[in-house]
């Protein structure tokens, strides 16, 4: 390196004093001598370059909440709750398919802002069974409708930890056909019985490495069914001449729910639950032929078991208000009937 600096001294002294040491120079005469230590400069330019430290990688931009649009998952409820005067409707088209059978139905949301914190709506449900082997149902009829309200406890706002919490009330009425089927077994689309629903709802969001928004779904609910009164053939496997009631056990739910943003419009959805249910309790009396002989008491208990679903789905929304899903549920377990069910909603809030 001493070296390299002494020549380099020589070549500025030479070019301070033009004539006087290269007699005869001319601008083009210098190429030739710069030339011979273009590999010498080239050396030393690249250990300088070497020797100077590597500038990190910037982190990918972080994407922003308005920069999302959503229209929630197939399955999971949202946490968040309408502003006061606002409205969202929300029906899904389906089919409950089993090995043996279809059930092709339309459920709605139907919810209004009361408050910024109470939001209240209205559940209708239209049903059409489909049988193998037997009469299918008469025409679109009328499934168990539901109220609800819920009740906004706290908010999630970026960088906290705390998510969007809100408690739910539900009260299912029996509303659909379930006893006096006669024929036609596929006229049952109720349970004859209301069914009271407390829910937890909690929804939060994460930012992923890449940026992108991963946006999650929590819920836990308990139901508690009251006791049906039963007539003749009814949903519950009862017959002609029966007289009796029916209580549906009561049941547990747990729904976890994830969406991740892929870009403004399209996001990829995915729902995991679990049910625990317990065991359905028929009581009551039948006559033995229709000669009038003495009744006959019949005590059934069915339908206790676990069942584990996943849901995937796909949203695509035109704008902040307006959005489609398209998904399939998938739910089966220990004494449980699997079934799939395709779907596809549209949700437009106002």
């Amino acid at each position: 390196m001493l070296g390299m600096k002494m020549t380099l001294a020589k070549i500025m002294i030479a070019l301070r004093c033009g004539r006087r040491f290269l007699p005869g120079w001319v601008p083009g005469g210098l190429l030739l001598p710069l030339a011979a230590f273009a590999p010498v400069f080239a050396a030393s330019a690249g250990n300088v370059a070497l020797a100077a430290p590597a500038t990190p990688p910037s982190p990918p931009l972080r994407q922003s909440l308005d920069d999302a649009w959503w229209t929630g998952p197939m399955l999971a409820n949202s946490a968040a709750t309408l502003p006061r005067g606002h409205f969202l409707i929300e029906p899904y088209i389906y089919d409950v398919s089993s090995r043996h059978a279809d059930g092709f139905g339309s459920q709605a949301y139907i919810l209004y802002g009361l408050t910024d914190r109470l939001t209240a709506g209205l559940i209708p449900v239209l049903g059409y069974n489909r049988m193998q082997g037997a009469a299918n149902s008469t025409g679109v009829g009328l499934g168990d409708a539901s109220v609800q309200a819920q009740y906004r406890l706290t908010r999630f706002h970026a960088g906290s930890s705390l998510p969007t919490i809100s408690l739910q009330l539900q009260e299912t009425l029996p509303t659909g056909g379930y006893d006096r089927l006669g024929n036609r077994l596929s006229d049952g689309l109720g349970s004859g019985a209301t069914t009271t629903t407390l829910q937890l709802n909690t929804q939060t969001y994460f930012w992923l490495a890449n940026g992108r928004i991963l946006r999650m779904r929590f819920n836990v609910a308990q139901s508690w069914s009251r006791r049906a009164h039963l007539a003749d053939v009814s949903v519950y496997g009862t017959v002609a001449g029966f007289r009796g009631n029916a209580k549906p056990g009561n049941a547990f739910f747990v729904d976890a729910a994830w969406e991740y943003s892929l870009s403004l419009r399209w996001v990829l959805a995915l729902d995991v639950t679990y049910r625990r249910s317990h065991a359905t309790h028929v009581d009551g009396s039948a006559l033995a032929d229709s000669a009038g002989a003495p009744a006959i008491a019949i005590h059934r208990s069915f339908g206790a078991g676990e069942a584990f679903g996943f849901a995937p789905a796909i949203e695509y929304s035109w704008n902040a208000n307006l959005g489609i899903l398209v998904g399939t549920r998938v739910i089966g377990g220990p004494h449980t009937t699997t079934t799939i069910t395709p779907a596809v909603a549209i949700n437009y809030v106002h």
